[in-house]
């Protein structure tokens, strides 16, 4: 039987653009006519909501022009592989995630750091849910290819990618300048299940391959032209990044 989408799991945010809400982990799709351009998977365990939203958009799976990664951890690339396999979609990131998407390495939280955080409120919660939505799943990306070119990309959305490393090597949000909104990955989310507040934030360190250079990118993203944040976990965020960059760091400030 197919996956029949809550509506309030997908939400229209802006002419042609669609924030999906996943196992915790959002994913984005950008309209043109019947074409896409998706912005992540969710977790292997998503696979089936993924083509739920893209039917509920009018998209069919092949006619998905690409799929652009923000990153390769396994909540954002659940689904990335089997379209590819299937319909040849393109997965496209930063050169410096190609290496990561194929596992040549892997820059993700472990078991053990978890362990090691398990007396942190949400945490064991949110642990049992990733397992059990596919997050220890082996789904490497085979193709990965890296952007053609530098600027806008010719896809629907023409999106811009933005490199924001630190939660991993190749991180990218991506601009849409035309439709005015930032979806900015895991540089900048709005809420976690292992976080006690809500609103602009970075994720609990733990998270992160390298915690400075994180703090660092907030600087690429402080000044870009948008008015809404979509981020990889937690609610959409209406107000200038600038703002949401200030609020972030002052949470990680405490």
């Amino acid at each position: 039987m197919p996956y029949v989408l809550p509506d309030d799991d997908i939400v229209l945010v802006r002419d042609q653009v669609y924030l999906v809400t996943g196992s915790d982990t959002n994913w984005v799709i950008v309209k043109d006519g019947d074409s896409a351009t998706l912005i992540d998977t969710g977790y292997p365990g998503d696979h089936e909501k993924v083509l739920a939203s893209l039917a509920h958009v009018g998209v069919a799976p092949g006619d998905v022009t690409a799929v652009l990664v923000t990153h390769a951890h396994t909540d954002h690339i659940g689904a990335a592989e089997r379209l590819h396999s299937a319909h040849g979609t393109p997965v496209l990131m930063h050169a410096d995630e190609v290496p990561h998407a194929r596992r040549e390495f892997l820059q993700q939280v472990s078991i053990g750091q978890v362990l090691a955080n398990a007396w942190r409120p949400g945490v064991l919660p949110w642990a049992v849910h990733a397992i059990r939505s596919g997050g220890t799943a082996q789904v490497p990306v085979t193709e990965p290819a890296p952007f053609p070119t530098a600027g806008p990309l010719d896809l629907p959305g023409a999106p811009v990618p933005v490199h924001t490393p630190g939660h991993t090597d190749g991180h990218c949000a991506y601009l849409l300048p035309d439709s005015g909104l930032l979806v900015s990955g895991d540089a900048l989310v709005t809420a976690h299940p292992t976080s006690r507040v809500s609103g602009p934030q970075l994720l609990p360190g733990m998270f992160h391959h390298d915690i400075r250079r994180v703090l660092d990118s907030l600087d690429r993203l402080e000044d870009l032209d948008a008015d809404l944040v979509l981020p990889g976990h937690g609610p959409s965020y209406r107000g200038s990044v600038r703002e949401a960059v200030r609020r972030a760091r002052e949470q990680a400030a405490r």
